[in-house]
């Protein structure tokens, strides 16, 4: 059976999503019978690196708030993510365009590491401060799952991957899908946002009783947190 994630390497939900879904598959009798299929979103294709500022500093200057205000409104997710099992360093997270990241999550999608190469960008962007939009950073995390440097350069330029990318954003636009992390299963049930685990673990478990053709159309069986394209909650 296989679940649809769509997800951005920018979106602190989509990491936490992420932890608490992986917590649901690990116990999940059956999960050797999952395949997670990762898909690319961008909440803010527009969106222009700038070295020059952290989180709390973009965050504060496109939605109006001051610093104290936006550093304030971030103390739950930080708590949220503690709880999840992430460190989230805001302090330091670069403010970086996520397409060439997601081109990688494709590459990756090609030798089944998929899930691993989210997982090292997510921490990169999150907890160690590096700007992913930058070739070299890409490289690095790279290599961490074999690829060579030459791959990765390669990748970024590649229209082939750029159209996957960009094919993934479409489908999602089709199906209604503005913001995430948003998990479809089996194409027939939907979760949006970052749910906690027992959740995930229902959903599996509901729909691998019902496994059956996929359909088009979902139910989305709640909606929680997530960042949107209109740039809410990130």
């Amino acid at each position: 059976m296989k679940v649809d994630i769509w997800s951005d390497t920018r979106c602190p939900f989509c990491f936490i999503g992420k932890k608490n879904f992986e917590k649901a598959l690990q116990n999940f009798v059956q999960n050797d019978k999952i395949e997670v299929n990762w898909h690319s979103f961008q909440l803010d294709p527009k969106m222009k690196t700038d070295l020059s500022r952290n989180h709390y500093e973009y965050l504060s200057d496109i939605k109006g708030h001051s610093l104290q205000e936006t550093i304030k409104m971030h103390e739950n997710l930080i708590q949220i993510g503690k709880n999840a099992g992430i460190d989230f360093n805001f302090d330091d997270v670069k403010v970086s365009n996520s397409f060439k990241s997601q081109i990688l999550v494709q590459l990756a999608k090609e030798k089944g590491k998929a899930n691993e190469m989210e997982e090292l960008l997510f921490e990169a962007y999150f907890i160690l401060g590096k700007n992913i939009d930058d070739v070299e950073v890409l490289s690095e995390i790279g290599e961490k799952l074999g690829f060579t440097k030459d791959e990765i350069q390669n990748a970024v330029q590649s229209p082939e991957l750029t159209e996957l990318v960009n094919n993934d954003i479409e489908e999602a636009a089709s199906l209604g899908i503005n913001s995430v992390p948003f998990f479809v299963f089996d194409r027939k049930y939907a979760i949006s946002g970052a749910q906690p685990t027992h959740l995930f673990a229902e959903v599996l478990e509901k729909s691998w009783t019902e496994f059956s053709e996929s359909n088009s159309k979902f139910d989305i069986v709640r909606e929680g947190d997530s960042c949107d394209v209109d740039g809410n909650n990130c």
